[in-house]
């Protein structure tokens, strides 16, 4: 059923994502968000205040529904009109960022077994005089301690 032809009434009862849905597949060309808002509104009969106090939670609303997809000029269009090549282009993209963080952590890796290896832990001289300071604490449960103050 055309857009035009149904009644005022039939459309609030339709969510704007929903009314957005038919004006594209009725329009057969993108959209951007502005253009989509008034559409609804005329459709809508609602005051242009609306406009202004919406804009930004209609935008949300589409960004959030699967069934719309921003397009590069900041046109919104059906998903089901697009071949998934774009996102698996990104997905490709995705996955040799993450192939470079990789080889990355292994290179950072590396280098601090090396800074591991150059610091000499055999310090017999410092493992004795630690072990010496250490030999008279004690270890206090905190009931010992509020006894002794």
């Amino acid at each position: 059923m055309s857009l035009s032809k149904m009644k005022k009434e039939d459309l609030e009862l339709l969510s704007n994502k929903d009314i957005t849905n038919l004006i594209l597949e009725e329009n057969k060309k993108p959209l951007n968000t502005a253009e989509l808002f008034k559409k609804i509104i005329k459709l809508l009969e609602l005051p242009d205040s609306v406009f202004e106090s919406k804009i930004g939670d209609y935008y949300t609303a589409l960004s959030t529904d699967k069934r719309f997809i921003l397009l590069d000029d900041g046109t919104w269009d059906l998903r089901s009109r697009h071949t998934s090549d774009k996102v698996v282009k990104v997905t490709d993209e995705e996955d040799e960022e993450e192939e470079e963080t990789d080889a990355d952590s292994e290179q950072l890796d590396q280098e601090e077994d090396i800074e591991e290896d150059d610091y000499d832990d055999t310090d017999e001289e410092y493992d004795e005089d630690t072990n010496e300071e250490l030999k008279d604490l004690v270890v206090i449960d905190e009931d010992e301690l509020e006894l002794e103050q």
